[in-house]
């Protein structure tokens, strides 16, 4: 990969984190409301479905963030877009749709039908 390349998705990868890291930072100030602000049982219910949904929301993002940081440290060991099962390159159409993928099309593709057979 052209050093450029690398260093685009480097940037949109250090882009993402910090919106992520961001966001993660307004759910816990956010999360500092205490219920007993709502006396009616319906207000509360509906205030603790959101808080809910938001933390589901914010665990997938806080496993997004993990996975950008190890995009990050494959960029700096030079393993960054290479497959990790065969070790052939992943193409860039692959990497600028999901950056922080470790498998080329192929090896998912394989792995997802494993998944489904042993799923049936």
């Amino acid at each position: 990969m052209e050093p450029e390349q690398l260093s685009q998705f480097k940037e949109s990868l250090e882009e993402r984190l910090r919106e992520l890291l961001g966001e993660a930072d307004k759910t816990v100030s956010g999360m500092s409301d205490t219920l007993d602000t709502f006396p009616d049982p319906t207000d509360r219910a509906s205030l603790e479905t959101d808080r809910n949904f938001m933390l589901r929301i914010r665990d997938r993002e806080r496993k997004l963030i993990s996975k950008i940081k190890e995009a990050l440290e494959r960029i700096e060991d030079g393993t960054y877009g290479y497959c990790e099962a065969c070790g052939e390159p992943i193409g860039e159409k692959r990497l600028q749709a999901r950056p922080v993928t470790t498998l080329c099309i192929e090896c998912k593709s394989r792995q997802e039908k494993q998944e489904r057979v042993r799923g049936s």
